[in-house]
């Protein structure tokens, strides 16, 4: 089969690779239907050194083969892959955190491939696949990109607003106006937030904030951004800020427009080490800290009903198409901003 490498920083090829196979009972083999790239593989595509490692963690596929002693999901069946795999039964995922399940993987790491691929073999897969409801014969092609939408990245700008309380009469301000940022303002208005201020200064993607439910759009950044954002909210600042970019400046502004009680939801992935909390960013303001990798599958099978029936469209964020054998083409679209996010179709 063809899948997707990372040999170094730039290098990314499709090449030729064992199909994957059955080697645990509890396994599955997908056949990936559509995949995309995320903005933390950009990360590792900016700065990679190590042995080749195959790339891609978002997918819609068909169960292809599973192994003894999977019940839930049969060939033929249509799933969502989260982006973690987990058993969905240990502590942690009873607790809603299966990104920290005790038997949990990644793609790419401890034996499994990536979902920029043809094939895949997923472990866990009755903790980890959930079945879309529909056939891939009767999906029209904006379902299919909403409901990949939600094997990672409407669901970790979810993610974001759940664990920033958002609700109704809530402020919160959306800081990135990547995929992550436009969804992180569609779940808070999905979760009643009555204002919504999306940081961000491409006007193509915050044109498409709006239409998620941005109340308003601020493109400046810094002290002139933080300025413009506390004269929206009278001087008070936002009850829940999300912070969707993972660089130290990003995290500046959040923690500039933050009001006393607040809460900063980080779901960018942190490219620093160092973040202030003393009493000029977060204590002195009585300000939580919160955010992480999002647990998907916590989230998937409450949302999916939303998706179905149209009450919203997460994957509106996707707009390029390629095949995977183009797949260089979409890191280097994505990386010079010509292109949101990228679908890529094995």
């Amino acid at each position: 089969m063809r899948a997707t490498l990372l040999y170094g920083a730039g290098d990314i090829r499709v090449e030729e690779v064992p199909d994957p196979v059955i080697q645990e009972a509890g396994d599955a083999v997908l056949r990936v239907v559509r995949a995309c790239v995320c903005g933390s593989d950009l990360h590792r595509w900016h700065d990679y050194a190590g042995d080749p490692r195959p790339m891609g963690h978002e997918l819609l596929a068909v169960v292809e083969q599973v192994g003894a002693d999977v019940t839930t999901v049969r060939p033929g069946d249509f799933v969502i892959c989260p982006f973690g795999i987990q058993d969905n039964t240990c502590v942690f995922c009873r607790e809603g955190l299966q990104t920290s399940c005790v038997q949990g993987h990644f793609f790419g790491t401890g034996g499994i491939g990536g979902a920029q691929a043809e094939l895949v073999r997923i472990p866990q897969a009755d903790g980890t696949l959930v079945k879309t409801g529909t056939s891939l014969q009767d999906t029209d092609e904006g379902l299919l990109n909403s409901l990949l939408a939600l094997s990672d990245v409407f669901l970790t700008g979810h993610h974001a607003a759940h664990l920033g309380r958002v609700g109704p009469g809530r402020t919160v301000t959306v800081v990135g106006d990547g995929a992550v940022g436009l969804s992180a303002v569609l779940a808070s208005r999905r979760l009643g937030a009555e204002q919504v201020i999306l940081m961000g200064r491409h006007t193509d993607r915050t044109t498409l904030g709006r239409r998620f439910g941005a109340t308003h759009v601020v493109p400046a950044r810094g002290d002139e951004g933080v300025a413009e954002v506390l004269d929206l909210t009278g001087g008070q600042g936002s009850h829940v800020v999300i912070e969707a970019v993972g660089h130290l400046p990003a995290y500046r502004q959040a923690y500039g427009v933050v009001r006393a009680g607040g809460v900063v939801s980080r779901v960018g992935v942190p490219q620093y080490e160092d973040a202030p909390v003393g009493w000029g960013s977060l204590f002195g303001k009585n300000v939580t800290l919160t955010g992480g990798p999002a647990p998907v599958r916590a989230y998937l099978e409450d949302v999916l009903p939303d998706v179905l029936s149209g009450a919203i469209e997460p994957g509106l964020v996707f707009d390029r198409t390629v095949a995977l054998d183009d797949v260089a083409d979409a890191y280097r679209a994505m990386d010079d901003r010509s292109a949101l996010k990228v679908v890529v179709l094995p």
